[in-house]
């Protein structure tokens, strides 16, 4: 063995968490193989259990979660928002477009280019709550794009900033390891974090991130085989599907390998060019005005009934239809805080609670609400004015090609624009899941921020090889219940954190004088403020006087 692997593998051993790494690496090749092996058993035991949390448990997930949002919104606009994640005088690791553009690539995008075109249709079928209009009429048109905003909007954002504002803090402030258990450090201290027994939650979210990050690979390699299969007529095997996949393990794995400023900070900028570009295409060949026109009243909907439709459990007539979404949803955005939330924290150092809760609550859904109009938008004119029926290609071929035949229908160049798609679809995924694999990687050698190449690779491969075995034995559904089945206890997760950041910042920030007693130097450092040492100095100013 060369000194140069001998080395590489001599780090993996001596940074890695061997409890965390080998009994997490364990419990998840378990539960993955043995949904592989009976796909359909395991998916209906999954589906009766989370469909009896949603009807007997669904106010948890829905207060967790409007909680969250109203925790981050005080954290935009109050006085903990000027708090700095590192030392006063240093300098943001990364700039804020560049954070930006990594956390909006990191969290949902994969899920954008997924759901865009076709979720708003689903409740154009379906008939949402709290509407009026009929279903499949032209009046739920702008009620569809408006739950579309409410699933995929500030809610979603609220839950990973707060775990991730949480870790963030400690980590830069007060040097704890970079690793979900970092969230207990208000109620056992940032010393008792490597105690044994504390190691349990990190081995869950290795089980836990593994599932969403194998779901999250799995639709995609799915929706890029149907797409060419529906553009281009390429059928594949499971040969085919297994050289596709571990095409885009190896290339999420370079991209984890090289770190964040030499490979996830470049796709991701990449990803926002590519992100833009499309969608002001769509909104040039698309109804423009009714475009302006529905996303205006959308979002004006959006905004009015957000307590409405965060808190609406439809208990009076029985129906499922906040269970089967928004209630799904919750406990999905749930299940994947706890690793976007380590990303977040690895990539904020510098900058203020306030930067990135903006970044997180304002800064993405600045650019996903268009998204959502645009391609939902257009999709929901082409169904109800008969221009293409993109309901029917979705029910013959599945919700993963709805973007293609609203791209024949709009664009001069449709096949060229079905291309650049799949490409963002890849370019989203490659972003999506080198994070992630990066905060597995981090968590799983006890915290380390810049975790040894062999360990983000063992854990690319891994995926890789699971999301593999998964698409061929039928079990992705199953998983995807599976994650989304532990997204009840993330929940309570996420109101730990609310709870002792509270404690924390009341504690140590007892004043925060800029805010009340009129100091305003903008670049204090908050923590070295006391109420004491203020008030002693105004008095000997007085007295100097």
């Amino acid at each position: 063995m060369s000194s140069e692997n001998h080395s590489l593998f001599g780090a993996f051993r001596e940074e890695t968490d061997g409890i965390v790494f080998g009994v997490g690496a364990l419990l998840t090749i378990v539960a993955i193989g043995a949904i592989a092996i009976r796909p359909d058993t395991t998916a209906e035991m999954l589906t009766t259990a989370n469909t009896f949390l949603w009807k007997e448990l669904g106010w948890l997930y829905l207060w967790s979660m409007f909680l969250a949002v109203a925790f981050c919104l005080w954290l935009l606009v109050g006085p903990w928002g000027k708090i700095k994640l590192g030392n006063p005088d240093d300098d943001p690791e990364f700039t804020f477009f560049q954070f930006f553009a990594m956390l909006f690539s990191a969290g949902l995008s994969t899920g954008l280019v997924f759901y865009g075109p076709a979720e708003a249709l689903f409740h154009y079928s379906s008939g949402p709550p709290l509407l009026s209009a009929g279903a499949e009429s032209a009046g739920i048109i702008p009620g569809a794009v408006q739950y579309t905003m409410l699933h995929w909007g500030i809610s979603p954002w609220a839950a990973y900033l707060t775990v991730g504002v949480t870790i963030a803090y400690y980590v830069h402030r007060h040097d704890a390891p970079i690793k979900p258990s970092t969230i207990f450090a208000p109620f056992i201290g940032v010393s008792n974090l490597d105690e044994n027994w504390v190691k349990f939650l990190d081995i869950g979210m290795v089980v836990v991130s593994v599932g969403g990050v194998a779901v999250s690979l799995g639709f995609v390699v799915t929706q890029f085989m149907t797409g060419l299969s529906y553009n281009w007529g390429i059928e594949f095997g499971n040969l085919g599907t297994i050289l596709i996949t571990v095409g885009l393990t190896v290339g999420f794995t370079i991209s984890a390998a090289l770190g964040v400023k030499k490979g996830i900070r470049r796709i991701s900028s990449f990803n926002m060019y590519l992100f833009a570009g499309l969608l002001v295409v769509a909104f040039i060949f698309g109804p423009t005005a009714f475009l302006l026109n529905l996303g205006g009243e959308a979002f004006g909907g959006y905004v009015t009934q957000f307590i409405e439709m965060s808190l609406y459990t439809n208990v009076s007539n029985g129906t499922e239809w906040v269970g089967a979404w928004t209630i799904f949803y919750w406990a999905w955005w749930f299940s994947f805080a706890p690793m976007i939330g380590i990303f977040i924290a690895r990539i904020c150092r510098g900058h203020t609670i306030r930067q990135i809760v903006f970044a997180g609550l304002v800064g993405t859904s600045a650019a996903s609400f268009p998204w959502f109009v645009i391609m939902g938008g257009s999709s929901l004119w082409a169904q109800n004015t008969g221009r293409a029926d993109i309901l029917g290609v979705v029910s013959q071929y599945g919700i993963e090609v709805a973007g293609f035949p609203l791209f024949e229908q709009l664009m001069p160049f449709g096949k060229l624009f079905s291309a650049l798609y799949l490409l963002l679809v890849l370019t989203f995924l490659i972003t999506t899941v080198d994070s992630t694999t990066l905060s597995l990687a981090m968590f799983t050698t006890g915290g380390d921020s810049n975790p040894p190449t062999a360990n983000r690779v063992a854990w690319g491969v891994l995926v890789g090889f699971l999301t593999s075995l998964l698409i061929i034995m039928g079990g992705l559904a199953a998983l995807k219940d599976l994650v989304v089945l532990v997204g009840l206890p993330i929940a309570i997760v996420v109101g730990f954190c609310i709870v002792g950041l509270t404690m924390e910042f009341e504690q140590r920030y007892p004043v925060l004088l800029t805010e009340r007693y009129g100091v305003d130097d903008e670049n204090e450092d908050p923590e070295s403020i006391s109420l004491v040492s203020y008030l002693s100095t105004r008095q000997a100013e007085s007295s100097s006087d």
